[in-house]
């Protein structure tokens, strides 16, 4: 009886309507019969695609049979620095500007470093960064350099315990408090001043009168903006002299750091 069933089931699958089987010829040249090579005039993976041919406009519309086109801003492959840009998408920053580099906002910092006579936003350092405080730091370093004194070394050294020195004192001070990322950013682009007289120093020896008076001014010129920024955000106008003088100091730092060589010997540049 079992025969009989499996013999009865399979006559009826092989005869079924669902899974009809075409016979295949045997082709000549192709080495496995089962498989057969797709016509040449098939519509699978063809050059030509009728049901996907579509115009594509000079801003990028798609459109397909006269349907709804779909609009985007498109750019052509350009070489490699596009790489570095996001011009293909819609609304979305240049890339500088998200890694924290903003030129236009190192230019109104840099510009109220410069000119500490006029009226400080309260609001400036609302985007603070380093960008601008890295750029000054590594100019400073860089001239002192070409002048006879590598103090890279010690220019680390005094900013970080000088940065921590004055965030600690500015939160016992102040009752709203700052955060560590905007005292070294206002340090930091404080600090242009002093890079200007490194500059001066890759032309003239600094040991002498001529020195002694630049680094004077720099530091307090450096010290007169800095406070002046930290008391208008902070809101402590009558405690500006005691918040002047920890900064005085460490400006005082980098200026003998510019005007003598800390190097190994002790001696002063030549």
């Amino acid at each position: 009886m079992w025969q009989d069933n499996s013999a009865a089931y399979g006559a009826s699958s092989s005869q079924g309507q669902y899974y009809p089987q075409q016979p295949v010829a045997p082709q000549p040249g192709v080495p496995l019969q089962f498989y057969a090579p797709s016509p040449v005039g098939s519509s699978f993976y063809t050059g030509s695609r009728s049901s996907l041919d579509g115009n594509v406009g000079a801003q990028g519309n798609i459109q397909q049979g006269g349907g709804p086109g779909y609009g985007g801003n498109i750019q052509s492959a350009g070489g490699w620095w596009t790489a570095f840009g996001t011009g293909g998408f819609e609304g979305e920053p240049p890339l500088l500007e998200e890694l924290g580099i903003n030129f236009s906002h190192i230019r109104t910092k840099s510009l109220a470093v410069l000119n500490p006579l006029q009226r400080v936003d309260e609001r400036i350092m609302d985007d603070a960064d380093l960008a601008g405080p890295l750029l000054f730091v590594f100019c400073f370093g860089t001239f002192l350099l070409f002048s006879g004194k590598p103090q890279f070394g010690y220019i680390y050294g005094v900013g970080v315990l000088g940065s921590l020195s004055i965030y600690t004192l500015l939160n016992l001070m102040s009752e709203k408090g700052i955060d560590a990322y905007r005292v070294v950013s206002v340090l930091g682009y404080c600090l242009l001043p002093m890079v200007a007289v490194g500059a001066i120093s890759v032309v003239v020896t600094l040991d002498g009168m001529v020195g002694y008076v630049l680094s004077t001014l720099s530091i307090l010129w450096c010290t007169y903006a800095a406070s002046g920024i930290f008391v208008v955000v902070l809101r402590m106008s009558d405690q500006r002299l005691l918040l002047a003088y920890p900064i005085g100091l460490l400006y005082g730092c980098f200026a003998l750091l510019s005007v003598f060589n800390a190097g190994v010997g002790g001696g002063s540049a030549k």
